[in-house]
């Protein structure tokens, strides 16, 4: 193994929480064999460089509080990370159910007074289709909406 790559691999774990596969690339990118890159995976897990979990938590809670993305998109893009099942499950838990929906509520309640459509039916269904678009399911959709009428 080049003796060059561990140091590096270790600086670019520490600069922010990483994925294994996205070390994983960079190793290959930077010229690293097959062998060299499990080993490197293993040794940067076992010195906890590396944390799958950590790494979910992380990105589920930023991606939540930062760009207001619902669990649903959070799941997809841990996914196309390639992160595992437990830990995804793990990363959004890590998020507050509570400040889930008064997130939720204040984002469609500002959405809506910015909202140009006079007919209700319209306006609606592209609130609806937004925050589908951000990752919320339907029913968490349909309760917010419904408790703005209410309220």
């Amino acid at each position: 193994m080049d003796p060059a790559i561990l140091p590096k691999a270790r600086n670019y774990c520490a600069r922010q929480e990483r994925a294994q596969q996205e070390v994983r690339d960079k190793l290959y990118a930077w010229g690293a064999h097959q062998g060299e890159v499990e080993s490197a995976i293993a040794q940067l897990i076992g010195e906890g460089y590396l944390n799958e979990a950590r790494f979910a938590e992380h990105f589920a809670v930023s991606k939540f509080r930062q760009k207001g993305w619902g669990r649903r998109k959070i799941e997809a893009a841990l996914k196309m990370r390639r992160v595992s099942g437990p830990c995804i499950t793990l990363g959004l838990k890590a998020i507050d159910n509570d400040e889930y929906e008064q997130v939720l509520l204040d984002a469609i309640r500002k959405r809506a007074d910015r909202s140009m459509d006079t007919d209700p039916f319209i306006r609606r269904g592209k609130l609806v289709r937004y925050f589908l678009g951000k990752g919320y399911s339907m029913d968490q959709v349909e309760r917010a909406l419904k408790s703005l009428v209410d309220a």
